[in-house]
């Protein structure tokens, strides 16, 4: 079964940058690795990182003199280190983290295929590394997932109960509630951060566009709702999906965030009591609106690959969609015509029992 969804999701839901933004480069004197075009940084590294799916990907490792957290980013879709790298060399500049960057499997310079599984053993491989190979500890990693990217991050942070914190930008539910707001998860949806969220337990940040044309605002609210240890949230006026870092509230947040987390626990409890008054009054998962199919791709600053044609994430194959979106709707009539005969049946019992008591009144008086 899940051969078929990770099958499914490599089909419908990938869109690699073709060609690739950089080239990997060896150089001559010191062997190092280089990416192309971009010049040699003393405080960089190109890393190759083997997973256990038996693929081979590409990392970026950007050190800081003082340090005491570090990122380990997963970018979006159709995007590639060669159009994050900047990116992340300003991030760890006014952060003052070190950051980890990736490519998925069949991304940029890495090898094999992308795929949903594919993606979890490469962000395993990539905090991996930042534990073996840079001695970073858990407590002081915090995971930066980017819309697609949300789907490794909150797979792998459901599993590390020590981890310093987790940030989401421009979040999805899932997959399939890109498309549509679907009631509960189906075995073939993938990505399925609304039933990982509640096990995640470290401070969690969420950023979202209110003005968000690919992923809807309302999976970020959504998901940050479902957080055990909220932080305040940053929902950029107007923002959409690929101008989000443009803000400058979007930088000085993040600082916010990542100096409220680096201090104890015991400091952090004082803030995460003051976090009460942005709880929203509680609404069903099940209440979307469906989000517009668009790609995950970046505006400048990052010249990503944006295309004109938004992403649609289970467009590859528009007959099966048709046939789910008529098995969707089928159920739907069926649960509001079973609605409506529930209302009915309370229609006619409230009757009745209005008939009883004013029969009974009756009888009070007569026998008064």
């Amino acid at each position: 079964m899940g051969g078929v969804t990770s099958s499914m999701a490599a089909k419908f839901a990938f869109f690699p940058p073709n060609p690739p933004s950089y080239k990997l480069l060896t150089d001559e004197l010191t062997s190092l690795l280089l990416l192309s075009p971009f010049p040699h940084r003393e405080n960089v590294e190109i890393l190759k990182l083997p997973t256990r799916r038996g693929t081979e990907i590409v990392a970026v490792y950007v050190r800081h003199p003082m340090a005491t957290s570090t990122l380990l980013y997963s970018h979006g879709n159709a995007a590639d280190l060669g159009q994050m790298y900047e990116l992340f060399i300003e991030l760890s500049i006014h952060l003052r983290v070190n950051l980890l960057g990736y490519d998925y499997s069949g991304y940029g310079q890495s090898s094999g295929k992308p795929s949903e599984q594919n993606t979890y053993a490469d962000i395993e491989a990539a905090y991996k590394c930042l534990e073996e190979s840079y001695n970073t500890k858990q407590e002081d990693i915090i995971l930066y997932g980017q819309s697609v990217g949300s789907g490794p991050t909150l797979d792998l942070a459901a599993r590390l109960p020590m981890l310093r914190a987790v940030v989401l930008h421009s979040p999805i539910l899932s997959g399939l509630r890109v498309m549509y707001p679907v009631k509960r998860s189906y075995w073939f949806d993938i990505y399925k951060n609304i039933d990982k969220i509640p096990l995640v337990n470290c401070p969690v940040l969420i950023i979202h566009g209110t003005s968000d044309e690919v992923v809807d605002c309302s999976h970020g609210k959504q998901l940050w709702e479902l957080c055990k240890e909220k932080y305040e949230p940053l929902w950029l006026k107007g923002g959409n999906h690929c101008n989000l870092e443009l803000y400058p509230e979007y930088i000085r947040h993040l600082k916010k965030f990542i100096s409220t987390v680096e201090k104890s626990p015991s400091q952090r409890y004082s803030f995460r009591r003051s976090t009460d008054q942005f709880e929203q009054p509680r609404k069903s998962t099940d209440i979307f609106e469906i989000s517009r199919k668009s790609t995950d791709r970046r505006e400048k600053p990052r010249q990503s690959s944006d295309q004109p044609e938004k992403l649609k994430f289970f467009s590859s194959n528009a007959e099966k969609l048709e046939k789910l979106r008529m098995s969707f709707e089928h159920m739907e009539k069926s649960r509001r015509s079973v609605d409506c005969h529930e209302k009915s049946r309370k229609s006619i019992d409230h009757q009745l029992e209005k008939a009883r008591k004013s029969v009974d009144r009756l009888d009070r008086i007569r026998t008064g």
